[in-house]
């Protein structure tokens, strides 16, 4: 029955992907330098990869994105250095091109931010774990990494963007992915996933209603730093 349910609803699915493809908003990148240093005390040389959630659409400019917010939190105790390694439409595949593509550097700690595009692109979650058991290994030996906090898959059953049936399916798609991510990490021993679980309110994101707007991203990063601190 699920099967014929699923070859149902498939070219409705395929009918509202279009749509949004056609209808979305599309965002900037954050504006400003992806190097940089904040506060004083013990060096902490942090690495940023991810997507064009980690790249800062949503927001103006690179202090209120992702890794400016980070530098931020982290900044209260430790002299932070940091380089973020971000693309708008970035999946683990070219996550993992783009790390072969970095100069080769020393890192303390390492954010991840991932997996929106591997889900709506309909990368198997076998490809979806080995490519990023695969960005981790290359984290640890090409770059010293040895603190690694993997951030957790969005809501995106709650994203306002998606209509439905398709916000739904790609929701619990997203679970399934974030769920094989915590078990990746838990089995790693020096990775940490850390949940996007806290209130996704539809005022609090961009306005394309896919993005993280200020607050959200300040909220992500204050939980990414206590994760990386603990």
């Amino acid at each position: 029955m699920r099967r014929i349910l699923t070859l149902l609803v498939t070219p409705l699915l395929l009918v509202q992907g279009v749509w949004v493809v056609a209808r979305a908003q599309r965002l900037p990148e954050a504006e400003g330098e992806r190097i940089g240093a904040a506060g004083g005390g013990s060096p902490l040389r942090l690495l940023i990869l991810g997507d064009s959630s980690a790249a800062g659409v949503g927001v103006l400019h690179q202090r209120d994105a992702l890794a400016g917010r980070l530098a931020a939190h982290l900044s209260h105790d430790r002299a932070v250095s940091w380089t973020l390694v971000a693309k708008s439409g970035a999946t683990t595949a070219t996550a993992l091109a783009m790390l072969a593509d970095l100069p080769e550097d020393r890192f303390d700690m390492a954010v991840v931010a991932l997996g929106v595009n591997d889900t709506k692109n309909g990368v198997s979650e076998h490809v979806w774990c080995k490519n990023y058991a695969a960005i981790l290994n290359t984290l640890e030996t090409r770059f010293g990494i040895m603190r690694i906090c993997v951030s957790g898959l969005p809501p995106m059953g709650h994203f306002p963007l998606l209509p439905r049936p398709l916000r739904t399916v790609l929701g619990r798609r997203a679970d399934r992915f974030d769920r094989r991510l915590r078990e990746l990490a838990d089995a790693w021993g020096n990775v940490t996933h850390v949940p996007l679980d806290f209130p996704m309110d539809v005022s609090m994101m961009a306005s394309d209603g896919f993005h993280p707007g200020p607050q959200v991203y300040d909220a992500w990063a204050a939980r990414l730093a206590a994760a990386l601190t603990r």
